[in-house]
């Protein structure tokens, strides 16, 4: 008879009482979650494996893949039992029984020579230790100490071929749900473009993006043969695998490419919208702003101060000279967040230009800076720069608060509509103002899709924001409806549909529906209240539903190097592709599951260079902490 010794839930429970009372009904605790029971090793199992009925709760503490690895030594365990009771000498276990001193030798392990092990092998294989803090390089740890002394890991023919192929298809099966909400919300394909540092190549990387999650479908190698063919063709085929009818927009980071691809695709899928990145039209669009006649010289100027000034500082022994940018200012509007630090900095700068080293360092230089002297001791520079920033105030403390990669379609225009009359509370002078919404007019086609107008027209929260007599706003609308709906007829259905939500007739005039505009999500408020037009409320939850900006995931994204050309070619195409989508869908889920520490975004947040004393950049990352309170100094 085996002993209660072999029965490998003991060794995750803390008994009171030993196996020799000769009794099988023991009082333990369990070392995971250290609820106490009293029962047979029955109970023990029930409580670990996650069974009911036999009057003890699942354990809490217990993740699934513990439990899994759980459930294959109650596998063995039992496998043992049978072979004991057909009389045969021999074990289960994975190591064999003429080896029994490598079962102690890992049982009396210390921890420190564990560590030693772990660490050779990343020294060994140079592994990337940002490992360590992958979910998954935890859960794997975890479930090989729960398996315990003879565990061997599988062969590399079956991790490329076999546990590939099930990963694959555990995600696809996760994915389900997934794919399943998009005849109702639709998604967007992104596509981002990644460099690869190690091969020196390019990649662009498809994922599908709904309110379900995020999906990643392909990447495609766009570094040989013809570019254009290989992406129009290799994009052309995801939408397929989405179904064409499930994809309402594509947004890309392809630059200047994307002109050529866009009238291809769109010629084979003519209902589908290109759409801009909204993250990089708004910087445009400041960087627009920035150029205006009278705004241009004073950035120069401003330029110019800062250059110089670090010019100074990195020359004096005195002062440690760091460099460094501020996330809003590089991604949105750095124009505006030079001007904005110098001028907060005009007391430092005042007292650097009449100190006794700044005149002594000139005469150590060739460049002549009488004009920075000038600025700063002036007043014309500060005055025309304090105006600039009440006029930019508005744009740049309410981007603060649209979060562009959670905003809603339609958002940046109340996003424009509000830094408007900001600026113009502000009593701006009507010249510029005028030529600040001629700009914006001029450019706003251009830089935004349609269907942001669109948003703008259906999200229950913008109600009654005049959009019927905004013109930018029915021409985006127009334009939505052009290349939606092919039919005139259906076009015409939409349009009136619109117009009893506008009138409030039915259900959209219902005190609920009213009382919920600003409460509900947009999406949700349409599935309630929308039934009594069903065209327009499924155009509306499908464009309500779709992210506006690329950014975020090109973020994400930009250190995860591609397969080295050496895996590649042992792994065969197919598998390649198989490896990559399992990668990355892996890492999605991680970021879905908010295990933020495996991805790049957390790793350069939590870097940062030593302290020290402050200095010109120490100075400036300050002074950035308090961009959206300037109107509070002026």
């Amino acid at each position: 008879m085996p002993s209660e010794s072999d029965k490998w839930g003991w060794k995750h429970v803390s008994v009171f009482g030993g196996f020799d009372k000769g009794s099988g009904t023991k009082r333990w605790k369990c070392n995971h979650c250290n609820l106490r029971y009293n029962g047979s090793y029955s109970r023990v199992r029930a409580h670990l494996l996650g069974f009911t009925g036999v009057g003890v709760k699942s354990c809490p503490a217990i993740d699934r893949s513990l439990r899994e690895a759980f459930q294959i030594l109650e596998e063995e365990r039992v496998a043992q039992k049978k072979k004991r009771t057909a009389g045969s000498g021999k074990t289960g276990k994975r190591i064999r029984t003429s080896q029994p001193s490598v079962t102690c030798v890992w049982k009396t392990i210390a921890k420190e020579d564990v560590d030693d092990i772990v660490a050779r092998f990343f020294y060994a294989d140079g592994l990337n230790f940002d490992i360590l803090d992958s979910p998954y390089f935890l859960e794997m740890t975890k479930a090989i100490a729960a398996f315990g002394p003879g565990y061997e890991p599988p062969t590399a023919e079956k991790l490329s071929d076999l546990f590939l192929s099930k990963e694959k298809a555990k995600i696809e099966k996760a994915m389900t749900l997934v794919r399943e909400s998009w005849p109702h919300t639709g998604c967007t394909i992104l596509c981002v473009n990644q460099s690869c540092r190690t091969e020196g190549s390019s990649y662009t990387n498809l994922f599908a993006s709904s309110p379900r999650g995020l999906m990643f479908l392909k990447a495609l190698d766009i570094n040989d043969g013809d570019v254009m063919d290989m992406f129009v063709d290799g994009l052309s085929d995801a939408i397929m695998e989405v179904e064409p009818t499930n994809v309402l927009q594509i947004i890309s980071n392809l630059g200047h490419a994307s002109e050529s691809f866009e009238p291809l695709i769109l010629s084979k899928f003519p209902h589908l919208f290109w759409s801009p990145c909204t993250s990089h039209s708004i910087h445009v669009l400041m960087e627009d702003i920035a150029k205006l006649d009278w705004i241009k010289p004073i950035v120069l100027c401003a330029k110019g101060i800062e250059e110089c000034i670090l010019t100074y500082h990195r020359s004096s022994l005195s002062v440690l000279i760091r460099e460094s940018s501020d996330p809003l200012s590089t991604k949105f509007a750095p124009s505006y967040c030079i001007v904005e630090r110098i001028f907060k900095l005009k007391q430092a700068l005042l007292g650097i230009v009449v100190s006794e080293e700044w005149k002594q360092w000139k005469l150590t230089i060739q460049e002549d800076v009488l004009n920075v002297e000038t600025a700063i001791l002036g007043d014309n520079f500060w005055s025309r720069a304090c105006l600039l920033l009440q006029f930019f105030e508005p744009f740049v403390r309410l981007l603060t608060t649209l979060h562009i990669e959670k905003s809603v379609m339609g958002d940046v225009f109340n996003w424009r509509a509000q830094a408007l009359e900001a600026v113009k509370s502000k009593g701006v002078d009507n010249i510029l103002l005028n030529q600040l919404e001629s700009l914006i007019e001029s450019k706003w086609d251009m830089l935004f899709s349609p269907l942001h107008a669109s948003g703008y027209i259906l999200n229950p929260k913008y109600f009654g924001k005049g959009q019927s007599k905004d013109k930018t706003v029915m021409r985006g609308w127009k334009a939505t409806l052009d290349r939606y709906e092919s039919d005139s007829a259906a076009r015409r259905v939409l349009r009136e549909q619109l117009s009893s939500y506008w009138r409030l007739e039915g259900s959209f005039g219902e005190e609920d529906a009213v009382d919920c505009r600003d409460k509900m999500d947009p999406v949700a408020w349409w599935e309630n209240f929308g039934f009594e037009t069903p065209h327009l409320q499924t155009l509306a939850i499908k464009i309500l539903s779709q992210v506006s900006s690329v950014s975020t995931y090109q973020e994400t994204w930009q250190d995860n190097e591609f397969l080295c050309q050496a895996v590649a070619n042992r792994l065969g195409g197919e598998r390649v592709e198989d490896l990559i989508f399992v990668r990355n869908n892996l890492r999605l889920h991680c970021q879905r599951k908010g295990n933020s520490r495996s991805s790049p975004s957390y790793r350069s947040q939590s870097s940062s260079p030593p302290s020290g004393d402050k200095t010109w950049e120490t100075v400036h990352l300050d002074q950035m902490k308090g961009i959206v309170n300037i109107h509070n100094i002026l």
